[in-house]
């Protein structure tokens, strides 16, 4: 196999591929960790302040939904510009996010600091622009391996921080937690600086590819291809999903009359067993169709989802369903960001794959939402448990038609 970026290997020799990755990861741990960790401060900072759990779901609903809006511009300037601004600056915005929001109290507060800020944040320093930095910068046989580490590092994240987060809370309280997190976040920025790409990129599927488009092309194309349209549309149910869980689970499980622990180690075996999802899904990636890897996960989350809530909440089932999920919870980012990579190339991979993470974030954004508008209407989850099972199905079927191959563009003709 020839790699098309060995010029970016050269010009940079003292970075490895393998070095880049784990710098991508460090940043995925970080980043990712403390957004994870979120839903354990509904039911402090709610009772706090006096307010229902409508509030800060709101608060984290909106988070999503910025993080969405924001992704593709992000992503947009970051392949333009560079990454590495784009993830300090958005560390940054982050860190100040989370600081506020232990301070915050007011629901417009909340939803400035916990919403607004972290969402801008999030959109210029998680996982999505990771991914699109590393696919500039490494050669195309690392690429799914690398997206599938990456996207596996946050998930550790997740398994690193749900637990810590418990029992920092236990210790210090709540609010200082926040602080601890927002501190600790800013030991991301450095890691940025080796996520730099060389200025003149060739593009890693073709070496005959044509000159670099420009982003309005990019859009056209994308938006008028049919696969993409699918793969954007089904990745709705992936964020609606998460953040339903994320945010809701521990609540759930508190109604259910277990423990806040039980809580924290579901969501920590959640991101435990997506470590191993997310490198299994990035390898099987580079051999079979992504397409029914993606169709695969979509419905074997909601058989996994039926299970759960249909037998008696208990540690052992719930950290079943945790494993289950786990393996299953970011194992869709490599298939989805790879054919991203399939169809376009990467000149603006980072910002075509933030269009389809806006889709997630959509999602994220209605899982969250009306997790919480719900449960305030009827003293129960139930309803958006059912509509996570039947969205899953719904992109069980929208994945299964996507064709897998790079898009045809016209080669110029000779001067």
């Amino acid at each position: 196999m020839t790699d098309a970026a060995p010029s970016a290997t050269k010009s940079f020799s003292w970075r490895l591929p393998i070095v880049i990755t784990l710098c991508g990861c460090l940043i995925s741990v970080l980043t990712f960790g403390p957004r994870s960790s979120l839903g354990f401060f509904l039911t402090p900072l709610s009772q706090a302040n006096g307010w229902g759990r409508d509030v800060f779901a709101m608060s984290l609903a909106l988070q999503n939904l910025i993080w969405g809006l924001g992704q593709p511009f992000a992503g947009a300037i970051a392949d333009k510009y560079g990454a590495p601004r784009v993830l300090s600056t958005g560390i940054i915005l982050y860190a100040l996010g989370l600081y506020l929001t232990s301070v915050a109290t007011t629901p417009m507060m909340s939803h400035l600091s916990a919403g607004v800020l972290i969402g801008l944040g999030l959109s210029g320093s998680a996982v999505p622009m990771v991914i699109g930095a590393l696919g500039k910068i490494l050669p195309e046989s690392w690429r799914y391996v690398s997206f599938g580490a990456v996207t596996a590092a946050g998930s550790f994240g997740q398994f690193l921080f749900s637990p810590i987060a418990v029992h920092l809370m236990g210790a210090y309280g709540w609010q200082e937690t926040l602080v601890i997190f927002s501190t600790v976040l800013l030991l991301a920025m450095p890691l940025a600086m080796v996520l730099i790409a060389p200025r003149k990129q060739t593009d890693a599927l073709s070496a005959a590819a044509p000159p670099p488009q420009s982003l309005a092309k990019a859009l056209s194309e994308a938006f008028n291809h049919r696969s993409y349209v699918l793969l954007v549309l089904g990745f709705f149910t992936c964020g609606f999903q998460l953040a339903f869980v994320t945010a809701h689970l521990p609540a759930y499980l508190a109604d259910r009359g277990l423990s806040a622990e039980v809580g924290g180690w579901t969501l920590a075996i959640i991101g435990l067993f997506n470590i191993i999802g997310s490198l299994g899904a990035g390898w099987l990636a580079t051999f079979l169709p992504k397409r029914y890897i993606l169709s695969f996960i979509y419905f074997t989350r909601a058989l996994s989802i039926i299970a759960f809530i249909s037998v008696p909440a208990t540690a052992a089932t719930t950290l079943i369903f945790g494993a289950v999920t786990g393996l299953l919870w970011l194992s869709t980012v490599p298939p989805t960001s790879g054919l991203v990579a399939v169809m376009f190339g990467t000149r603006w991979l980072t910002m075509l794959f933030g269009f389809a993470f806006f889709s997630h974030q959509v999602g994220g954004f209605l899982g969250v939402w009306l997790g919480g508008l719900v449960f305030e209407r009827t003293g129960s989850y139930d309803t958006v448990w059912w509509l996570s099972v039947l969205f899953g199905v719904l992109s069980a079927l929208i994945n299964l038609p996507i064709v897998e191959k790079a898009v045809e563009r016209p080669i110029p003709a000779a001067a």
